[in-house]
């Protein structure tokens, strides 16, 4: 549960830079930020004044909603009529978050509340809920743990001529068995994720995906994932999940293979461990995200393997690392382009990763948290390639 203290601590933060942008309140709408400032996951909308007291006004369920938050104020949603008095006219610019708010969500906030400017505060939010507070690296790492128990279980279900879809199915029955909640929260447009990926042969088909790895899926409705193809053996099967206890997500990649592998794809695999380690090393506060990445490239492309580093030659994520927390696509990213430097506590998931054409998949990924020494690993599960007797 939310405790006051850390929901204050969110509040102020953002007020703050609401102060700062001579933003005079933020009205939040998406469910996963109203969660991050009141500790519940109610229909409801959120305003948070620059200075005062937020109010949370609640469709359903309020019972609940006065159950699980601490915030103080927490009101019926009101009649669109009735919405205009709850907020003082002196709240002339509002915040809202364009990156995630439906056009038909901003038409109805701007009729009613007539003569209001609205503005995206879509970065504030983000960057707030970027850094991590003790209470919420906690989550993380316990995430984490229960995501590398069920990992470390998978030598015992995982058999030559299963499907990919098999593997995936044990892996996600043991995952809800532990407890993971089943929902893979992600803020981008137009993306979406199941548990994860269990893949091998297929898993060097392109995608819809902003990720390195795809895989064929089951339909060309839902082009993602598992597919029905047997796993072989001599073959590498690449299993990419994400734990998700408490709302926080962990994210993590290990590598199987039922025999030998090809000594490409070895080496193809220590290449991967040594970017991980040289990103790992340098994920120090100041660290510039895009210096980061562009350093990992050049790896990939000193060893020869830079059309391949981060997906299939001509459909590469331009990422090596992304943001977790309780959305599996937050800030910071490593990647080309954003010139930010890393905060101490930031959570980031590290995922060098190469897609072979006629070979298969193979890279590795860990969630790392942003300290004085450089990354700090959420979870002890070994890096190293799995191999089963054929």
């Amino acid at each position: 549960m939310l405790t006051q203290t850390e929901s204050q601590q969110r509040v102020f933060r953002l007020q703050e830079m609401l102060r700062n942008k001579n933003v005079h309140a933020a009205l939040l709408v998406l469910p996963i930020d109203i969660y991050y400032f009141t500790g519940t996951r109610q229909n409801a909308i959120l305003w948070i004044p620059a200075n005062g007291q937020p109010v949370l006004l609640v469709r359903k369920s309020l019972s609940r909603a006065k159950e699980e938050s601490p915030i103080a104020d927490i009101r019926p949603f009101p009649s669109s009529k009735e919405l205009a008095s709850v907020f003082s006219e002196e709240y002339i610019n509002i915040g809202m978050t364009f990156d995630a708010l439906p056009v038909q969500q901003h038409t109805y906030y701007s009729r009613a509340l007539p003569g209001r400017t609205f503005v995206d505060i879509s970065m504030m939010i983000r960057e707030v809920m970027s850094v991590k507070s003790p209470f919420e690296l906690e989550q993380l790492k316990y995430s984490a743990g229960k995501l590398a128990s069920v990992f470390a279980g998978v030598p015992q279900f995982l058999k030559a001529g299963m499907r990919e879809l098999d593997l995936s199915v044990e892996m996600e029955y043991r995952l809800r068995k532990a407890g993971h909640e089943g929902y893979i929260r992600m803020r981008a447009f137009n993306q979406e994720l199941f548990f994860g990926l269990a893949v091998s042969s297929g898993g060097v088909s392109s995608g819809f995906f902003d990720g390195p790895v795809t895989g064929k899926g089951l339909s060309s409705a839902s082009p993602h994932g598992a597919s029905y193809d047997e796993i072989q053996v001599n073959r590498p099967i690449l299993m990419d999940y994400v734990g998700v206890f408490n709302g926080y997500i962990a994210d993590m990649t290990r590598m199987f293979v039922i025999g030998m592998l090809d000594p490409e794809l070895q080496r193809a695999f220590d290449v991967a461990i040594n970017i991980q380690e040289m990103v790992r090393h340098a994920m120090q506060p100041g660290a510039i995200c895009e210096e980061l990445f562009l350093a990992s490239a050049s790896m990939a492309e000193e060893a020869g393997l830079g059309s391949c580093f981060m997906g299939m030659p001509g459909e590469q994520a331009k990422f090596v690392g992304h943001g977790v927390g309780l959305e599996l696509d937050q800030l910071p990213v490593l990647s080309k382009g954003f010139a930010v430097p890393l905060q101490a506590n930031q959570v980031i998931a590290v995922e060098p990763k190469f897609v072979i054409p006629g070979k298969g998949v193979i890279g590795i990924e860990n969630t790392f948290v942003v300290t004085d020494e450089g990354g700090s690993r959420l979870s002890d599960l070994p890096d190293e390639i799995v191999f089963l007797e054929a």
